[in-house]
């Protein structure tokens, strides 16, 4: 096997935790996932791997040693990718992630056009949490990310920004009540992970209220709980667009809101040519202010210095 075909296994093995898995997620035999990831930890010098009952854990080293083997296959693919889109942009590859919000609601139409325009480039969408996909983008895994503002560690370059407004949202039978009280009531969280949600803790920290909560673990869930009376959820707008104009669910108004969390496509410093070919369909979409991409203001967005939040600039975490 090569080096790239032994990192494959490795890695595989490290996020299924079994030979097994790893071989049918790789689509070879269990034999060579066992010599693929012995003949690397000769290489390596040190074990990668342990038992941990009936499957297998990374040791310490495995743990470092993953992280570099999955940043040397997100290079090795970006760099393909990069010599192949130079000699022909349009018979290129764009790997893209995105946050769950903007995988189901803010990039299908966007897509569908640019297929539509450039057939010849190959498209690929991960959609996950936000840790996930700037994961994926800070081991090369990704080649742009849509997603809310990246991470100050992440070496990264804003190219272009989408409104994005989270709104509270309800049953329409809850939105009539007067005088609604945030802290009596039930607010429907997403997943662990997930920057909305991060967001909406953040929010009732600055409201001073200490509400009941449900984790519902999805975007659709949670606005399907609410739709049904569940509860309230923190949601972007661009999710609930048509189920608001139906009147399915209605606009709460509650302190602090809406929030401001533009989307963000962001890339390396050096993206390909597909990429920018991307990038580029991006920002000529038309349509209202709401919807349109633009190029971010040639300024840095400044960061709190840590453990001083006021109770107002609170809720910043991203969207997602």
């Amino acid at each position: 096997m090569t080096t790239e075909a032994r990192l494959r296994a490795f890695v595989a093995v490290a996020e299924t935790g079994s030979v097994r898995a790893a071989a049918q997620r790789l689509v070879v035999t269990e034999s060579a996932v066992s010599a693929a990831v012995s003949a690397l930890t000769r290489d390596v010098g040190t074990p990668l791997l342990e038992r941990e009952g009936r499957g297998l854990r990374l040791t310490p080293s495995g743990q470092t040693y993953a992280g570099y083997a999955r940043t040397i296959l997100g290079l090795h693919a970006e760099a393909l990718a990069a010599a192949r889109g130079d000699a022909d942009p349009s018979q290129g590859k764009v790997r893209l992630a995105a946050v769950t919000t903007a995988g189901e609601h803010v990039l299908p139409v966007v897509l569908a056009s640019f297929r539509a325009a450039y057939p010849g480039i190959e498209l690929g969408l991960e959609v996950g949490t936000r840790e996930h996909v700037w994961g994926m983008l800070a081991t090369h895994e990704a080649d742009l990310v849509i997603a809310g503002r990246p991470p100050a560690s992440l070496k990264a370059t804003v190219r272009a920004m989408r409104p994005n407004l989270l709104v509270v949202v309800g049953a329409p039978e809850v939105a009539l009540t007067r005088g609604f009280d945030p802290e009596r009531a039930t607010w429907l969280m997403r997943e662990e992970g997930s920057g909305t949600r991060e967001t909406c803790e953040a929010l009732l920290a600055a409201l001073d209220v200490d509400p009941p909560t449900l984790t519902l673990g999805s975007n659709g869930a949670v606005v399907a709980g609410a739709a049904a009376g569940l509860g309230v959820t923190l949601v972007s707008r661009d999710a609930v667009r048509g189920m608001l104009a139906t009147g399915e669910v209605a606009e709460i108004a509650v302190p602090q809101t809406p929030l401001r969390r533009p989307w963000h496509a962001v890339t390396y410093p050096r993206p390909t040519a597909a990429t920018g070919i991307l990038v580029a369909h991006l920002l000529a979409q038309e349509g209202p202010p709401e919807t349109r991409w633009r190029r971010p203001p040639h300024r840095r967005v400044p960061t709190a210095p840590a453990g001083r939040r006021s109770p107002a600039a609170a809720p910043a975490a991203d969207a997602g």
